[in-house]
């Protein structure tokens, strides 16, 4: 085994896996800045493409003051027209084929001191902006439409010098785009190396050594295709990938403010996502049930529990302005869709026409229009009626009549006990005020009634028992957190005046955003008894068209983050203008065509993905390529990863043995210190208690209490659950060497893997540190390394005091702290 310390731009240098103990703390947890750059890594000048290089350029230096929002000077660089005409200065910003006389080269380049320089804020542009700028004139100045606003082609599959690379046809395109730079791809990573990597890409479990040996003896194409395919099958994979979109709809259990009140059943929609993941249901219906589970042609009890995606969000039990609660609800759902599903920040239209994208506020406000019968999460008093989704109506109408009539009984019961009570000694009456209520009425309460009152109470008590055994033979109720109520006949949606509802403007109807074809859908008005508007069917139809282009790009650029650390476009909720472009356009549009091709099946792009040379090359440094292109632009390598907060823990309690694989069901709570629980208002609350067994579950089975994140997840960059997480940030910071060295849990883990390997190997120490490597990193560890745990042992008994038992579980929680353990290569 070797440890690998990342060097930002020069690649990896080689360190001994095991150094002196305070020199392993201080590397444990190293990793390597995501570096972007908008260069292309070519040897030679290639052409320069308007809508990926010069648009997105032109958006974040120069629509602020020249763009759809504000035209300073007549100019306005959305604009093909008025950049080559006279500006209100009675210079011309661009001259097609002459750079020279173009004022927007002069001033770009101008110096601060003039006073002319553009932008005139902030940093000036990059020499290797102003040179795209300056090529782009050179050629023409041609405006094209921006790569995302366009359908995408199937791609031809380009043609490559090395014909024998390639495993996919996915590898052609980044191939193509190496051999056109002049670089060559990295060779495969080792076997151990690839199955690690597989296991905790496709499942977030680390594979057992053993499997690693057996697999790397008999290694072959074939092995690892098998391979590949029985990891795709595994149940694990729907708790791996479906936190990947619970981060995209920022799931949590509860409403966060002050009083932070639980969303029953939420873990139901958290179990439907994993199945979903689990049983590859096509991505198009995935994203049908969650928009319109309760108005599809065939209603299911999964399509009613996707519909939970629409109770996920925050909620206030006593807002300020309770009009502006509900808009912001409203916002809320349209910016997790819009960011979440096409990749637009349609939100940024919400008070104005958006400054960057061609998205208008009456855009925002037909989207509006497409939810408006979504009824807010609850209300004030009644916190389960809008939520609670009943997935037998029938059954729940039982039930709920049953309940008001019992309820009209016990009005009636309680007005004559309050007659009684009148008459009773002041005692009496202040006992009925507490526990000893009942016992006081069943005693003396017949002494202050006449024999008709009282008779009447008792026909009354005997009608509430036969009421309650009739609910108690009903079938269990069976509810989800989804769409409970609905308003069918929703009031007109307008356009609210910088974004206040208190000034209504423009009316507008449920209609599709021009920026992707626009329209408007023909909604029939609801019937009489009808429980919905029929609106949101339309637009779940609209975002999971084939046609639709952006749904299928965002949805394979997520894919394709989580198996190399970024996507091919970095800014995955954002795909608009400002977002970042694509570092392979024609390769995404491929992907997209193709997961449209094969029905929208994501196990077929996690296969092609998997099989592609592209993903298994190893994370070496090559010098001359690093030089090149030190952001790994090209994909020349496979990018080095950290480990999420969740692949962490579930590693951690894989190792140690502890792990249990339980799928499915309600959430759990982890064992938190006094001093995090005393960090809420009220201190615990809404906090429980699991046995052991339940809290060494995955870590996707966390209760997740928004006013009381898990120090232990949150240390690894869990994400925030208020707004949609597109990308977790992987940073590197003090609180996470703490948390996995002096954490009770961590702590609880070494003493626990001690005890695997003590029933594993014996008492023998150079087995036990040899077991201990082996699980830590799946693979058989080098001699040196070995005997640098053993020593450690030593110096801990000699130097620190510790007895023999105390020096092994240091030497556990040391092989659970190595980098090997963190980082994926």
């Amino acid at each position: 085994m070797r440890l690998w310390l990342p060097q930002v731009g020069r690649g990896l240098a080689p360190l001994n896996s095991l150094p002196n103990c305070v020199y392993l703390l201080a590397i444990v947890l190293c990793s390597t800045p995501s570096l972007y750059s908008a260069e292309s890594a070519s040897a030679t000048p290639a052409p320069v493409d308007f809508a990926s290089q010069i648009q997105p350029l032109l958006a974040r230096h120069c629509y602020a003051c020249h763009g759809p929002d504000q035209q300073e000077g007549g100019l306005r660089f959305d604009d093909s027209r008025t950049v080559v005409a006279q500006a209100d200065s009675g210079q011309v910003a661009i001259v097609p084929s002459k750079p020279a006389e173009s004022e927007l080269l002069r001033r770009v380049q101008a110096s601060d001191e003039s006073g002319e320089r553009m932008p005139p804020e902030g940093k000036p542009l990059s020499p290797h902006s102003i040179e795209l700028l300056t090529r782009w004139i050179e050629r023409g100045a041609e405006f094209t439409e921006h790569w995302a606003f366009r359908p995408p082609q199937a791609p031809p599959i380009p043609q490559t010098v090395n014909a024998n690379w390639p495993q996919q046809p996915l590898d052609q395109f980044t191939l193509a785009k190496l051999e056109q730079a002049g670089l060559s791809p990295n060779s495969a990573a080792a076997s151990e190396e690839l199955i690690r990597r597989v296991y905790l890409d496709v499942t977030g479990l680390p594979p057992a050594p053993e499997i690693v040996q057996q697999l790397s003896t008999d290694w072959s194409e074939a092995t690892y295709v098998a391979l590949v395919d029985r990891l795709l099958a595994s149940p694990a994979l729907g708790e791996r990938w479906g936190r990947v979109w619970l981060d995209v709809v920022r799931y949590a259990e509860t409403n966060s403010f002050e009083r932070d009140g639980a969303k029953p059943n939420a873990w139901k929609y958290r179990d439907y996502v994993i199945d979903a993941m689990n049983s590859d249901l096509p991505y198009n219906q995935f994203v049908r049930e969650q928009i319109a589970g309760d108005e599809l042609d065939e209603v299911t009890p999964a399509s009613l529990t996707a519909t939970g995606y629409y109770r996920l969000g925050l909620w206030d039990d006593e807002p300020a302005d309770p009009l502006q609660a509900i808009y912001d609800g409203y916002d809320d759902l349209v910016t997790t869709t819009s960011q979440g599903i096409l990749g637009l920040t349609l939100n940024c239209a919400r008070c104005h026409d958006h400054k960057i994208d061609p998205l208008q506020q009456k855009d925002y406000y037909a989207m509006v229009a497409f939810m408006r019968d979504v009824t807010p999460y609850a209300a004030r008093g009644d916190t389960l009626t809008n939520n609670q989704l009943d997935l037998d109506a029938d059954l729940g109408r039982r039930y709920s009549e049953l309940k008001s009539q019992t309820d009209e009984v016990e009005n009636k019961l309680r007005k004559i006990e309050r007659e009684g009570i009148e008459k009773m000694s002041a005692v009496d009456q202040r006992a009925t005020e507490g526990d000893q209520r009942a016992q006081v009425l069943r005693e003396k309460l017949s002494q202050y009634l006449d024999a008709d009152t009282f008779d009447k109470y008792s026909k009354l008590k005997l009608e509430r028992d036969h009421l309650r055994e009739q609910q108690q033979r009903l079938p269990p109720r069976e509810t989800v957190l989804g769409l409970a109520k609905l308003d069918p006949t929703p009031s007109p949606t307008h356009v609210m005046l910088r974004g206040s509802p208190h000034a209504e403007g423009e009316l507008v109807e449920p209609s599709f955003p021009r920026l992707l074809g626009g329209g408007k859908p023909n909604i029939a008005a609801p019937a009489p008894d009808a429980r919905s508007s029929g609106r949101r069917r339309h637009l779940a139809d609209w975002l999971a068209a084939d046609d639709n282009w952006l749904t299928s790009r965002v949805i394979a650029n997520r894919i394709w983050l989580h198996y190399f650390g970024r996507g091919i476009v970095r800014s995955a909720n954002n795909f608009g203008l400002m977002g970042d472009p694509p570092t392979h356009p024609e390769l995404l549009d491929y992907l997209a065509t193709e997961l449209v091709r094969d029905r929208w099946q994501l196990k077929k792009l996690h296969r092609s993905i998997l099989l592609s040379s592209t993903y298994r090359m190893s994370v070496q440094d090559n010098p001359r390529a690093a030089a090149q292109d030190p952001a790994n632009n090209l994909f020349w390598r496979q990018n080095i990863r950290r480990l999420s907060a969740e692949q962490i823990r579930d590693s951690v309690l894989a190792v140690t043995g502890q792990l249990n694989q339980q799928l499915y069901g309600p959430s759990m709570f982890v064992s938190l210190s006094d001093e995090v629980l005393a960090s809420q208002s009220q201190p615990g609350l809404g906090w429980g208690n699991s046995p052991p067994d339940q809290q060494a579950r995955r870590s996707i089975y966390i209760h997740v209490k928004r006013s009381l994140p898990v120090p232990m997840m949150t240390a690894f960059d869990f994400p925030e659950t208020d707004i949609s997480c597109e990308a977790r940030f992987l940073t590197t910071q003090p609180g996470q060497a703490l948390t996995m060295l002096n954490s009770q849990w961590m702590q609880q883990q070494a003493a626990s893997l001690l005890e695997r390997v003590e029933r594993e190997v014996g008492h023998d120490l150079e087995r036990q540190a040899l077991r201990c490597l082996e699980l830590s990193t799946s693979r058989t560890p080098a001699s040196d390394d070995v005997a640098e745990l053993i020593g450690l042992v030593h110096r801990l008994k000699s130097e620190q005091q510790l007895s023999d038992a105390q020096a092994r579980v240091a030497m556990c929680l040391v092989a659970l702290n190595i980098n090997s353990f963190f980082y994926l290569d």
